[in-house]
């Protein structure tokens, strides 16, 4: 099988949504997305309506540390049972009815119970999504086309910021006198939605049973087997670093950007938009570049993305933070995108989805910890004097370091023999 990265003549976003199965999968996700993200707002809101507490609000996100040994185990039980299709479905369906319950009590461990469990249920429906990828799209389309699901994913959140402010200035926001009802039905709503179209998919692959070679026995689909897989082995250690490098940054870039570099509000929002624009850049990279291995494609990111952090800690002006914050968008979006790629184009059915069931609680629980790690570094170091360097700001010292590992981190990507039954590397 083509490795990621070849294309016909340079792969095109014509080409991908001129396919209607994946033009109806990214449809449904970009809708959904959109509502999670409202939906993630009016959570918070609605914390700290109810406790007028920051540290509560914090919790909210802090429920995306705890549902990973959770979510992880239930994505495999679906894989052994469940088609892709049913299992996006079913989600999608619980979900809805889930949000809409969230306005009914009012007590901070209601909305905590909820937004844990559907988190849970996130965690069982991204793996069958991006396991699915692959059954709608050629080979060597399979990079643009995860930039593109990762670009819903995430390009939303704006957007989702901005309609949760729309309806909740509706004078009919409370319904039944209940704090943003409406918001959150509108959530609701985009999961009904995406279910909807989902179910049009009915030609998906049946996930259940191991196919090809990976290195988990026939029928065994414990979350744990994932990891036993070769590909997962080699290709997870990009993973960690790239949500390694994304939590350092986004728990210390504020500080940075306004303590260190002295930048206003508005530069910070710039930055941010940037951030955006590089992933943008990245797709375009993704669909011009040439025909390259997907593990070669994924060490070369990690190594420009851990550079790129390194060099973001350095910048003198905000000016230079802006470059940084663009080439930044474009190699994590080339690094996941092309690792998702790699482990779509050599797995097959339950394998696949148990592959997936790693990469998102991995992404996760690195995220979380790098966040939380990175800012209670940020606050017990002091300044610190490096040879060449100079004296660094402890917000510039993290980042460095975190760079620095990043780049180190691409060692650890490395081929494998091929099993019997799967093409080499």
């Amino acid at each position: 099988m083509t490795a990621p990265g070849g294309r016909r003549n340079g792969s095109s976003f014509g080409v991908l949504l001129r396919r209607r199965g994946f033009r109806t999968l990214l449809a449904g996700q970009t809708i959904s997305s959109l509502g999670d993200w409202t939906g993630t707002v009016a959570f918070m809101a609605l914390v700290l309506d109810r406790s007028g507490s920051s540290t509560a609000v914090g919790g909210i996100l802090a429920l995306r540390l705890l549902p990973g040994a959770v979510g992880g185990p239930l994505a495999a039980r679906a894989a052994s049972r469940w088609d892709r299709r049913r299992t996006m479905v079913s989600m999608d369906l619980t979900r809805a009815g889930m949000v809409a319950l969230v306005p009914l009590v009012e007590q901070l461990w209601w909305i905590y119970l909820w937004a844990f469990c559907l988190e849970v249920a996130s965690l069982v429906f991204l793996p069958a999504r991006d396991a699915s990828i692959a059954d709608l799209v050629e080979p060597e389309d399979l990079p643009l086309a995860n930039g593109l699901v990762l670009g819903t994913s995430y390009g939303t959140i704006p957007l989702g910021a901005a309609l949760f402010a729309t309806v909740a200035a509706l004078p009919a926001s409370d319904v039944l006198g209940r704090t943003y009802a409406l918001v959150f039905l509108v959530d609701a709503a985009s999961f009904l939605w995406s279910a909807a179209l989902v179910a049009r998919l009915t030609h998906l692959a049946r996930a259940a049973g191991t196919r090809g070679g990976g290195g988990a026995a026939a029928g065994e689909l414990r979350f744990r087997a994932a990891f036993r897989i070769p590909l997962v082995q080699a290709v997870m250690p990009a993973t960690v670093a790239v949500a390694g490098g994304l939590g350092a940054l986004f728990s210390l870039g504020i500080v940075f950007v306004r303590e260190v570099l002295g930048a206003t509000d508005t530069e910070f929002g710039v930055l941010i938009a940037l951030f955006g624009i590089g992933a943008v850049t990245g797709l375009q990279l993704l669909r011009t570049a040439g025909d390259l291995d997907g593990l070669a494609a994924t060490r070369a990111g990690l190594v420009v993305l851990g550079a790129v952090v390194a060099g973001f800690s350095l910048a003198p002006a905000v000016w230079i933070a802006y470059l940084g914050a663009v080439a930044f968008g474009a190699a994590a979006t080339w690094t996941l995108a092309s690792g998702m790629g790699t482990l779509q184009s050599r797995l097959e059915g339950a394998e696949r989805v148990l592959a997936f069931s790693a990469f998102h609680v991995v992404v996760r629980l690195a995220l979380a910890l790098s966040a939380i790690g990175a800012g209670l570094a940020g606050e017990l170091l002091g300044d610190v004097r490096w040879p060449i360097l100079g004296t660094l700001e402890p917000a510039r010292v993290v980042l460095l370091c975190s760079g620095t590992l990043v780049v180190l981190s691409a060692g650890r990507v490395r081929g494998h023999e091929p099993a019997a039954g799967e093409e080499p590397a």
